[in-house]
This record gives C-alpha cells, sequence and structure tokens, in this order.
C-alpha cells in the first residue's frame, strides 16, 4: 500500500509524453509517484513491438533499460497479465481505452483503471490529478490514497 498522500500511478504511451495508447497494446506505461503538490517519474517498461509477441521489461527504475528478445521462445504470452504485472504496486492506471476483460484484470490487481476520452499530456493528466487530491478526492480517489483504512497499530483490543 502507499503512503498516505501519495498515489503511484500508471499511465499507457507510445511516445512517453502523453496517455495516448490502449492498454492492451500500449508501448510503454509510465509509472509516477504523484502527491499534492510534486509528481516524481519513477520508471518505464516497455513492451516490445506494442502489442503482439511482446514482453515487459523494466526501464532504468526497476533494472535493465531496455527490451531484450522473447524469453518464452515464441510460446503464447498473455499480453494483458504482463502490462498488469508490470503495475505491481500502482493505485490507478490511466490509459485511452480498455476492454472489460483487462479491466477486470486491473482492478482484481488492486488498480483503479481511469479511461481517457482523447489523448493528454503526462503533465496534463498529473496536474488534473493532484488538484482532485487537494479539493474534496472522490470515493475512489482517497481509497487509493489510504484514507479510511484501518490502521493496526491504533486498534483496541476488547477482552471477550
Amino acid at each position: 500500500m502507499n503512503e498516505i498522500g501519495h498515489l503511484k500511478i500508471a499511465i499507457t504511451s507510445n511516445d512517453l509524453l502523453q496517455v495516448d495508447a490502449n492498454f492492451a497494446t500500449a508501448r510503454q506505461i509510465v509509472i509516477y509517484d504523484v502527491t499534492y503538490d510534486e509528481a516524481s517519474f519513477l520508471d518505464v517498461v516497455q513492451f516490445k513491438g506494442g502489442g503482439k509477441g511482446s514482453d515487459g521489461k523494466r526501464g532504468p527504475g526497476g533494472g535493465g533499460g531496455c527490451s531484450m528478445g522473447d524469453p518464452t521462445g515464441g510460446a503464447s504470452v498473455d499480453q494483458i497479465q504482463l502490462r498488469v504485472d508490470a503495475m505491481q504496486g500502482c493505485a490507478v492506471l490511466f490509459t485511452l481505452a480498455l476492454s472489460d476483460f483487462a479491466a477486470v484484470k486491473v482492478k482484481s490487481a488492486g488498480v483503479f483503471p481511469v479511461k481517457m476520452q482523447h489523448p493528454r499530456e503526462i503533465d496534463e493528466v498529473v496536474e488534473h490529478l493532484q488538484r482532485m487530491m487537494q479539493n474534496n478526492p472522490p470515493l475512489w480517489l482517497r481509497k487509493a490514497l489510504g484514507y479510511g483504512v484501518r490502521n493496526p497499530d491504533y486498534l483496541i483490543e476488547r477482552e471477550a
């Protein structure tokens, strides 16, 4: 879980500048840590070929920084699951398009999917998210921020 007030977000992108890719065919997933007033680039996960036959490789923040050959030797790889696995630890996904099947997998991984209506600059998306965080965030965002989650250190145990 994220620290309260911090969000680790994933953004699907083909050009690394904007949210401009379908989740299933994105060439990259860009990962940021966003707070109320700051945003830090954490990593980029690249997918060779942006779809069919690609395998997710972590960028400089997570190891390697480049895509290698297919480690499966041409065996079928679940592209949706590769992308879901790449978002481990993220709370929110921003993407241009998302199938129902992919949305279920993303949500099951504990990531809240946000489907954009049209491409937007990554900076614009991050700034909009920060404004939402500062001004009475919606319930899904409060949950992603860690508000309302019970802290076991402060629970009182009752004797039976």
